[in-house]
């Protein structure tokens, strides 16, 4: 149930990112295309993000080595994301992601035959999920720096907000249920519904979106370290990512131990896989209204006082399952997470796309996600050590008082005068 942030800036003017969503028609065929073939690859992720811990639940109680498998997928973004971001920087885009979505579902498809011919093993579910993970990074990454060739600047934050919508719909409210579901049926469904899904989003994106979508022409030669010359420079995009990779390091660590402390006679609360599943869908209730909410409440708010005071909410309420083991807390804060989480990642996407030139778009997103999702397997790691020492519960409370506290020193240092004056100095660069 991990939601990590995106580790992008959130810097922008107040009237921009609050501009009043437009018709949706204006938005264009090829982007409907585009967010119709993210919903079916997300639908397939929700499967697969809410699936494999469940099921790898069943094959160990072992803190240690369920943070094995939890820091699989993440694992790719802190090798490869730097160069998979210069990759998308020097090759057709929708290439890109068709190649990384067809190779998936080879991936997953290889994974259902073995888990239906009963040679599915912890370690090898760990090995097919650092796999999927790698189609992950390439996929993600065209995508995202695809999305600004398919609609106008002006209309990027209510293309972002559906985009975001679509994906928090199809992954969480429709994926998380659905994986309890084909848990019941073997790991063969589990495994095998998301490489068809995946198929069917390669299909939808060949047919949607044609053309050529390679970035504008730079300056010179694509290099990965402009992309991270230009992160560490900033003056909002350096703190950001940076509070991004704490927080998504905590996260990761706590929702990894979550399931132990969730699901199955050892655990705390004692639920079901399938009623496990249909609590995490609150993310997406959450989800949906933070993707709405945000453009809305950025103008009475301001934009740095919302992510503050967003994250801060998402994270502090990862207390309150652990202090009351009950399963109405565990649906109060999966709604929470999700609503605030959200609200926070939609600006960030949105504000990265126009402070980033284009022909650097994909170098910096993939240095940036290096940084901030890289983490994530490093938080999984530590999370099953720290359990393994201490026991769930003063895990789960460090990894969300170490989220807090980012959030709390990101307050200190940054400042609606510094974003407004990076904002203007990127407007004039043009």
């Amino acid at each position: 149930m991990t939601t990590p942030v995106s580790g992008t800036t959130t810097a922008g003017t107040s009237t921009a990112a609050s501009a009043p969503a437009p018709a949706a028609a204006t938005l264009g065929r090829p982007f409907h295309a585009l967010v119709a073939s993210s919903g079916l690859a997300n639908l397939g992720d929700g499967v697969v993000q809410m699936g494999v811990p469940l099921l790898a639940v069943t094959l160990t109680r072992s803190p240690a080595a369920l943070s094995l498998v939890a820091a699989a997928p993440w694992l790719p973004w802190l090798v490869l994301g730097v160069a998979a971001g210069t990759l998308v920087d020097r090759v057709d885009r929708r290439h890109a992601q068709l190649a990384a979505l067809a190779a998936r579902a080879v991936v997953l498809g290889a994974g259902a035959w073995l888990a239906a011919t009963g040679r599915l093993t912890l370690p090898v579910l760990a090995v097919l999920v650092l796999a999927y993970g790698v189609t992950e990074v390439l996929a993600d990454l065209a995508s995202a720096a695809m999305l600004p060739t398919l609609v106008p600047r002006a209309l990027l934050p209510a293309a972002n907000g559906r985009l975001v919508a679509v994906q928090q719909v199809a992954n969480s409210f429709v994926g998380a249920p659905v994986a309890g579901a084909l848990l019941t049926l073997g790991g063969g469904w589990l495994l095998g519904a998301p490489a068809a899904l995946a198929l069917l989003a390669v299909l939808l994106l060949a047919r949607g979106v044609p053309g050529s979508h390679r970035a504008p022409a730079g300056a010179g030669p694509v290099r990965a370290r402009e992309g991270l010359g230009v992160l560490l420079r900033h003056r909002v995009v350096r703190p950001v990512v940076l509070t991004a990779a704490v927080l998504n390091m905590a996260s990761t660590g706590y929702f990894t131990l979550f399931v132990l402390w969730c699901v199955g006679p050892g655990s705390r609360l004692g639920l079901t896989p399938q009623l496990y599943s249909v609590l995490a869908a609150g993310l997406a209730v959450g989800a949906v209204a933070g993707s709405l909410l945000a453009p809305r409440l950025v103008a009475r708010v301001g934009e740095v006082r919302l992510i503050l005071g967003a994250w801060l909410v998402a994270y502090a309420a990862l207390a309150l399952p652990v202090l009351v083991p009950h399963v109405a807390a565990v649906a109060v804060t999966v709604l929470v997470v999700g609503t605030t989480s959200t609200a926070g990642n939609v600006l960030n996407q949105t504000m990265r796309q126009r402070l980033v030139p284009a022909h650097l778009l994909g170098r910096v997103s993939g240095a940036s996600r290096t940084l901030a999702t890289g983490a994530m397997p490093l938080g999984a790691l530590a999370a099953g050590a720290a359990a393994e020492l201490a026991g769930l519960a003063p895990a789960l409370l460090g990894a969300t008082a170490v989220a807090v506290t980012a959030v709390v020193v990101l307050a200190t240092r940054l400042r609606q005068r510094v974003v407004d004056e990076e904002v203007s100095r990127a407007a004039r660069a043009g």
